[in-house]
């Protein structure tokens, strides 16, 4: 994983464009993802990349709360399902959050969405909210990071 560069903001809207494409009729709209403002993200150090053989395949967009972590955009090239590309972006948001002092992870998903929520369930996230905005019934989930240190 590394910092989107400069330049690498349309690069990173086609990913997120391939990679929620098939919700567009599940939700009858494009998710919000598809519509952020990567040249924002990149200038403010918020948007990250994994690249496979020189081609970027993952995002991680992250923003720094005052208590916590928390994931914006989480998106995988499709032809990556299934091999853990996953599971390894969100290992990378729980060392940053670790990293900068932070004890726990957040983020929002879509009530329709059922396989992302399932994916964070596994990954040890809890629903802490149901709410509608903007006309998307969103689901809040957060994850507590243990003390490295444990009991």
């Amino acid at each position: 994983m590394r910092l989107a560069r400069a330049g690498e903001a349309e690069t990173i809207r086609a990913l997120t464009e391939r990679a929620y494409a098939h919700y567009i009729p599940l939700l009858g709209r494009r998710p919000a993802p598809m519509d952020d403002d990567f040249a924002y993200r990149i200038e403010h150090g918020q948007a990250h990349v994994m690249e496979r053989e020189g081609r970027i395949v993952a995002l991680a967009v992250i923003e720094d709360r005052a208590d916590h972590l928390w994931i914006e955009n989480l998106a995988v090239d499709p032809a990556l399902h299934g091999r853990g590309t996953g599971q390894a972006l969100l290992a990378f948001c729980e060392a940053e959050a670790r990293r900068r002092g932070l004890q726990e992870l957040r983020l929002l998903t879509n009530e329709r969405m059922e396989r992302n929520r399932a994916i964070y369930a596994r990954a040890g996230f809890t629903e802490t909210e149901r709410r509608e905005e903007n006309g998307l019934r969103r689901v809040y989930m957060a994850r507590r990071l243990e003390d490295p240190a444990g009991p």
